[in-house]
């Protein structure tokens, strides 16, 4: 596996164009060094230019008395009056503390940074100094890691995901939930109008019905102008595609539709092959009618998937991967490959591993967690933590926690769904690989597989925090994939619905503020408790204090009146 890890870096770096030596660099002259120096002491000589304008300017502004005055109206203060500032002190930063929590709970950073990296920093320079020249090294590698991490956050299409009317809105109807955002459903919108409309749908008044249904937002207006377009055409597959999914309240009534909607697709996929070659119009219209045959046969083996009819759905899926192989960018194996789990055909699951688990394919959670199962069947009926750290490992566990392991490192959220530490939500329709929804999405069909294989859960639940050793921190670089990206958080926020706790990797460490803020709100919270009940202790601390910043003759009698009164009500309050 490290072969493979070391196979790869050696294939980008002779894909990357090689990066040209910067040269020497002229040294600059006195006014450059001039102007650097100024710039590195801006600071500091503002402010000694401000002390020595305050120290020219104090007998202007009488500094002295006015200071004087201050220091006889704290002498006339009342030990009341620090009771209530240290408790509003309290109460305003708990305040800011627990605001400062749940923006940090709800959106993964702080608000008080947050906002002083937007609107002090700029006022402040900061941003001049991280630019950097258009040909440097750091900017070219900055460019890179942001290709890296706009490739691994791409969003993909869920190949496992649900019906629409058969689960996600029966789910509705059950608990009031809804477990679709509006950015998964707009995602979706936009994969149909990809693969079932092309340029050619004026031709045909139902197609152009059809285009306008898969644009619009509000359910019933889709399932009604799937009705208009079979009206014009009873043969217009898209519309029962849509039915299927949307209208249909069971899986029984959605496969009924999508076999209607296969015979009506063969009949309209025949016609373009014999037109095909006519106009580049009707090669864009047979690459529509294709993607509209692949997916109507694909949602009735998962149907039969879901019916019980195991056997039948392998067959049609294995059928699709013949006779579509340019299609696998669909994913269609990782259907196949939780139905062969589900026939308990394991020598066929690691066929179809052999075959897509390579280096030249993207990886998903479904190749990763089920190469790791396979080589935990082998052990993991006589495992035990004990007899392992006595005697050591054998080769074939080895070989299993390494893969558990490797399918750690690509996604950490995984385990703790099988372990069932966290609890699963319906799976979105998109996925962002690598993270908490295609951990969800894995889980949620997968888990009863681990689960029939005695033991295995618990080698998982033995080891997999072990990978977390192996890969280095910061995320700079991966042990067997590239660094886990970290755009991934965002991404799921969108795609998972807010009624779920969206799982972090790694786990980020509590700002600065929050912990200010909890000292701030501790600490005087603290003091406003000890003046009140110890008035005279805290009326001396404060003399002092003040004795300190404003070394001004105390009047005896003022403080000291007010600190006894204090504590004659106190007592008068405790006898009553």
């Amino acid at each position: 596996m490290a072969d493979r890890g070391c196979l790869s870096e050696a294939v980008a770096a002779a894909a990357s164009p090689p990066v040209p030596a910067p040269g020497p660099s002229p040294p600059p002259d006195w006014r450059g060094r001039l102007r650097a120096g100024l710039a590195e002491a801006g600071p500091s000589l503002w402010l000694v230019a401000g002390l020595g304008l305050l120290y020219a300017l104090r007998v202007p502004l009488r500094l002295c008395e006015n200071l004087a005055a201050v220091a006889v109206f704290l002498n006339s203060l009342t030990p009341k009056f620090y009771v209530a500032l240290t408790g509003t002190s309290s109460l305003i930063s708990g305040l800011i503390f627990i605001f400062e929590w749940w923006y940090f709970h709800k959106h993964g950073t702080s608000f008080i940074e947050q906002v002083s990296i937007s609107h002090l920093r700029p006022l402040m320079g900061g941003t001049e100094n991280s630019i950097s020249e258009p040909g440097s090294t750091s900017s070219n590698r900055e460019s890179e890691t942001n290709r890296q991490n706009l490739s691994e956050c791409k969003v993909w299409r869920n190949p496992l995901n649900l019906f629409r009317g058969a689960e996600y809105r029966r789910y509705t109807w059950v608990t009031g939930k809804e477990p679709l955002t509006y950015y998964d459903m707009n995602l979706s919108a936009q994969d149909h109008q990809t693969f079932f409309t092309c340029d050619t749908d004026f031709l045909r008044p139902s197609d152009t019905v059809m285009q306008k249904a898969w644009r619009e937002r509000n359910p019933p207006a889709r399932i009604k102008a799937a009705y208009q377009a079979l009206e014009l055409n009873n043969d217009c597959a898209t519309a029962y595609v849509l039915l299927a999914e949307e209208e249909a309240t069971t899986i029984v009534d959605a496969e009924r539709l999508f076999k209607q909607a296969l015979k009506a697709g063969e009949t309209i996929y025949r016609r373009s092959q014999q037109c095909q070659h006519q106009s580049p119009q009707h090669e864009a219209q047979l690459r529509r009618d294709t993607n509209v045959l692949v997916y109507i046969k694909r949602r009735l083996a998962m149907c039969a998937r879901k019916l019980g009819r195991i056997r039948e759905a392998v067959k049609i899926m294995r059928d699709l991967m013949k006779e579509f192989p340019p299609l696998t960018m669909l994913s269609i194996h990782e259907n196949l490959l939780e139905s062969l789990l589900e026939l308990q055909a394991y020598a066929d699951v690691q066929a179809v591993l052999a075959k897509y688990d390579d280096i030249s394919l993207p990886k998903s959670a479904a190749i990763c967690y089920t190469a790791a199962l396979l080589k935990t069947r082998t052990v993991s009926d006589k495992f035990s933590p004990e007899t392992a750290s006595r005697r050591g490992l054998s080769t074939a566990e080895i070989n299993a926690v390494e893969a558990i392991h490797r399918a750690v490192e690509f996604n950490p959220h995984v385990p703790k769904y099988l372990l069932e530490m966290k609890s699963l939500i319906l799976p979105p329709e998109h996925i962002l690989k690598r993270g908490d929804s295609e951990a969800i999405a894995y889980a949620f069909f997968h888990l009863q597989h681990w689960k029939r294989i005695e033991g295995a859960l618990n080698l998982l639940q033995c080891t997999w925090e072990g990978t977390f050793r192996m890969i280095p921190y910061p995320l700079e670089k991966g042990h067997l994939f590239y660094p886990y990206p970290s755009c991934t958080e965002t991404a799921d926020r969108e795609l998972l619905p807010t009624f779920h706790h969206v799982s972090v990797y790694p786990k980020k460490e509590l700002p600065f503020f929050i912990h200010f803020t909890a000292g701030l709100c501790s600490s005087t919270a603290m003091i406003a408790l000890v003046t009140h009940q110890f008035p005279e202790i805290m009326g001396i601390l404060a003399k002092a204090v003040l004795g300190l910043w404003c070394p001004q003759p105390w009047a005896s009698s003022g403080f000291e009146e007010n600190t006894q009164d204090l504590k004659s009500e106190d007592l008068g309050l405790r006898s009553g």
